[in-house]
């Protein structure tokens, strides 16, 4: 038998591996400080070669500590027999084994096996069989190295990511550079005009004064001819010995109230004393449609819910979720409960507001008409019109009976944060970013008082119930007590060192709740000005609270997605 083995070829399957080019991509230097990389991360270059050195002499060490001449192995041929038991053994045929034994050593009792019968196996079967181990061991091999390959596959496409990544991160940071740039440039344009501008209202002040001026010289010179000619007109009249005959028309005095008497009626009408009719002009109105402030008289027609248990002790099994329906497209900002029915209204940044049934979340009705997005939203106490606040800085009043908006208030010049209507329905109150507080008449349709006081921007604002108390907080760490009668700041209250972002009464109006940005809450009495009690539900933003009707209860919301609920008896 013979066999024609070639070991010469290797049969090898090819693989290219395209690499991505990055010469088409033009990069731009973007500085970057020393101190940005953490020393953890930093790459030394020396060390690296060092250590590659360093394991290569290591490597050439153990290769020279080994044996340089190895003993000789002489490889005997092995006979037909032992080939063929070695073969049975080896695919596990040993009943097969026993028989072939058997029968060998008949024949070979009976000497008719010959010569040639015994001798050995050909090298053929003996180079197979290495060649099927080398086989073995190569495929074994092929394995191996195709699993290193899909590593080094996977290490490559995460590779690749991680550029991708830096490289749209290299983009933005190149664009917002660009962006701050052209800022620059536009706040320079902006302020290099300003100089021409005051230059001509310097010269037009100037010429003002100038003018002025010479009025006042021209009515000194009048003022002096007429008294020289009422005086020459006298002593005329004195040397003829007649009368002065009266003016043919008589002068009229003017129309209207002095300013005088304007801030009497405003001191009287701030103490709750009825105006004197005879101080003023019989001719003198207000505006027509201004509404009347009712009188302050603290009385509080809730004030027996007090006594009741709060809700989570006489409730089985406490709070739990009744429903969850998908409102809006974009985050919710404020939400309204209605005075009188099962009705909840939600607005939203996707610059419109809805009314939902609750807890079904049957949607009832959807308003749009603010170009940004909506900040906040309150009932009328009748619960027949719907006010809301919003970022293009104004104020709109939503008639359900019509489902339109009947009017808008534009007064603010910044975004608009909140909302609350006075308990008689006549006068709505709005917090604004342009640091002042506006009080609306509904009847009259135009701003009765701005509330002028806090440095910074003003986040809510709040009326005390059957009351003509406000409450306003602001980003300048304070809050301040207002009366709405006068438009003037009663009390105001220091203590949170950052944004105050809302403060709510309790039912009884003896006690205030506020929160901050760092989730600092804190409660005030209102009669002595002064913090009770102060807790913080950070590290996260509070953003709104409210005390339940037994004023034993405060919820927090904070920015952690939770609600906390605070028992102010147990401080727990």
């Amino acid at each position: 038998m013979a066999a024609n083995i070639d070991t010469d070829k290797f049969y090898v399957e090819k693989e290219e591996i395209t690499l991505d080019s990055d010469d088409e991509f033009n990069y731009e230097e973007v500085p970057v400080e020393d101190d940005s990389i953490p020393p953890e991360l930093e790459e030394d270059l020396d060390a690296a070669v060092r250590t590659i050195r360093e394991a290569n002499e290591d490597a050439n060490a153990r290769v020279s500590r080994e044996p340089q001449t190895k003993p000789a192995v002489i490889q005997k041929p092995e006979v037909v027999d032992d080939f063929v038991r070695n073969f049975l053994i080896r695919m596990g045929l040993n009943r097969t084994l026993d028989c072939f034994q058997t029968e060998w050593y008949e024949l070979q009792e009976r000497g008719l096996l010959g010569y040639t019968d015994l001798g050995t196996v050909p090298d053929v079967y003996t180079r197979n069989q290495e060649l099927e181990d080398e086989i073995d061991f190569l495929k074994k091999e092929t394995i191996k190295f195709k699993n290193a390959a899909l590593k080094a596959k996977e290490t490559y496409v995460k590779l690749r990511k991680e550029r991708d990544f830096h490289r749209m991160h290299h983009k933005r940071i190149v664009q917002e550079k660009n962006k701050l740039i052209d800022d620059i440039k536009r706040l320079k344009r902006h302020y290099s005009q300003y100089a021409p501008n005051m230059d001509a209202l310097r010269s037009r002040y100037e010429a003002a004064m100038k003018e002025k001026m010479l009025a006042n010289l021209e009515r000194d010179r009048a003022v002096s001819q007429v008294n020289g000619l009422q005086s020459t007109i006298k002593s005329m009249e004195g040397l003829s010995g007649t009368a002065p005959q009266p003016p043919s028309c008589e002068e009229k005095p003017a129309k209207g109230p002095t300013h005088k008497q304007l801030m009497l009626e405003r001191q009287r009408r701030a103490q709750g004393v009825e105006s004197d009719v005879k101080d003023l002009p019989k001719d003198f109105k207000r505006f027509p449609n201004d509404s009347e402030f009712p009188v302050d008289t603290g009385v509080n027609p809730y004030l027996n819910q007090v006594k009741a248990p709060p809700g989570h002790v006489t409730r089985t099994g406490g709070f739990r979720l009744s429903n969850t329906f998908m409102a809006h497209s974009h985050p919710i900002s404020g939400v309204a409960l209605h005075p009188r029915k099962q009705i909840l209204a939600t607005c939203s940044d996707d610059h419109t507001w809805k009314m939902w049934a609750v807890p079904s979340g049957d949607i009832i009705m959807t308003g749009e008409g603010h170009s940004d997005w909506v900040s906040d939203c309150d009932f009328h106490p009748a619960g027949s019109s719907l006010a809301t606040t919003s970022g293009d800085s104004t104020v709109k009043i939503w008639d359900f009976s019509k489902a339109a908006c009947v009017h808008t208030f534009t007064d603010h010049t910044a975004a608009v944060w909140s909302c609350s209507w006075h308990t008689c329905g006549d006068f709505l109150a709005t917090s604004s970013m342009d640091n002042t507080a506006k009080v609306w008449d509904i009847n009259s349709l135009r701003c009765r008082y701005t509330l002028r006081g806090h440095a910074d921007s003003v986040n809510t604002i709040e009326f005390l119930p059957f009351s003509n108390t406000l409450l306003s907080t602001s980003a300048d760490k304070t809050m301040s007590l207002w009366d709405a009668r006068t438009g003037l700041c009663a009390q105001t209250f220091y203590g949170h060192l950052h944004s105050v972002n809302h403060a709510s009464f309790n039912l009884r109006g003896d006690t205030i709740a506020s929160c901050d940005s760092y989730g600092v809450v804190k409660l005030w009495d209102v009669r002595s000005v002064a913090p009770m009690a102060s807790f913080e539900v950070g590290p996260h933003p509070a953003n709104k609270l409210a005390f339940d009707p037994s004023c034993g209860v405060l919820a927090i919301g904070s920015n952690d997605s939770t609600i906390k609920m605070y028992e102010i008896a147990t401080a727990n």
